[in-house]
């Protein structure tokens, strides 16, 4: 497997985003998820990305009890910040809360440091300098290697790592996701911080699988209320993905493997993290690095998935307030 720089800190080039073994896309096998996360360090995807809120600790606990024998093998990324008061969502970066939510994630996940610690959504409320100079001390007393922050504007990515160092910045960025490319990009090339894309493949859209309303929207699947899974932006939205299919068929590759190979491309700090339960996609997604696309075939998939192209919002309205955007 290639290899990525986040800053200082070195990944594979391919990371595995473990969120839906315990969350959002319907219910996960979990002998099934134990198997996917030892393939993944045997094929050489050592970037595992969880988080604090996935599974409400369920899935920092299920990489804590599966990967606590082979924790030299990775780089372990997880998150804080976003919270569950009284049955609601809430998101809290409050400098009073870092090291109790880093050293409960520590507990579960059954190690004494983090790679990769990231601040899961921006808290209105708090100066991200109070939070991330709460979060450099982490660092000091060796409880965290490297910070990062997640889905921020690049306004807020100059002000925090005027703080500390940020080794990377994670958003949404895929064929269908281009946000980033209007001003965070450029930003983390200018300060050397590296950017993870989640969702790197649309949450499943890009890779074919979906095909109609009927594929999506079961028990605990999130993309059941997402706008661009609904309705008629579902079907324009299809109307791209069909075209994606036929490009990459072309090239003898998976529709998933073309959409990873192009944000590979966009840049050499770049390193996307898809989810997935299973070993079959895992490997699928792993061999995507090894993809090489032309200048044309860049080109083509830009055009193709120009936003202008996209039908709906990322989220409802909701979601949509708490990112903190440009």
């Amino acid at each position: 497997m290639k290899t990525v720089k986040l800053g200082q800190l070195e990944v594979s080039a391919i990371g595995l985003g473990c969120m839906g073994m315990s969350q959002a896309y319907g219910e996960a096998d979990p002998a099934e998820s134990e198997r996917t996360l030892h393939r993944a360090l045997d094929i050489g995807v050592t970037f595992l990305d969880t988080a604090n809120a996935y599974g409400m600790g369920h899935n920092e606990s299920l990489i804590g009890d599966v990967l606590k024998s082979r924790r030299s093998e990775i780089q372990l990324a997880t998150k804080f910040g976003i919270s569950l008061k009284d049955g609601k969502r809430g998101i809290d970066g409050s400098p009073e809360q870092v090291e109790a939510r880093c050293d409960e994630s520590l507990a579960r996940l059954q190690t004494d440091v983090i790679d990769l610690y990231y601040l899961h959504r921006l808290d209105p409320d708090v100066p991200i300098e109070d939070t991330v100079g709460a979060m450099s001390r982490l660092v000091e007393a060796g409880k965290v290697r490297y910070l990062g922050l997640s889905e921020v504007s690049s306004k807020t990515i100059r002000r925090a790592h005027a703080v500390h160092p940020i080794s990377a910045v994670q958003s949404e960025y895929s064929l269908w996701t281009r946000d980033p490319e209007a001003h965070v990009l450029s930003a983390c090339e200018e300060l050397g911080v590296g950017f993870v894309p989640f969702s790197p493949m649309g949450r499943a859209i890009l890779t074919g699988v979906i095909k109609g309303a009927d594929s999506i929207g079961g028990k605990g699947d999130m993309r059941g209320k997402m706008p661009r899974f609904q309705g008629d932006n579902l079907e324009s939205n299809l109307s791209l993905i069909e075209q994606l299919g036929q490009l990459a068929e072309a090239k003898g590759c998976t529709p998933g493997q073309m959409g990873l190979a192009w944000l590979l491309a966009k840049s050499d700090f770049i390193a996307p993290i898809p989810g997935t339960k299973r070993i079959s996609y895992l490997e699928e997604n792993a061999a995507a690095a090894d993809l090489n696309l032309s200048a044309d075939d860049i080109t083509t998939l830009d055009e193709m998935f120009d936003p202008a192209k996209v039908a709906g919002d990322r989220y409802v309205p909701s979601g949509m307030a708490s990112l903190d955007r440009d």
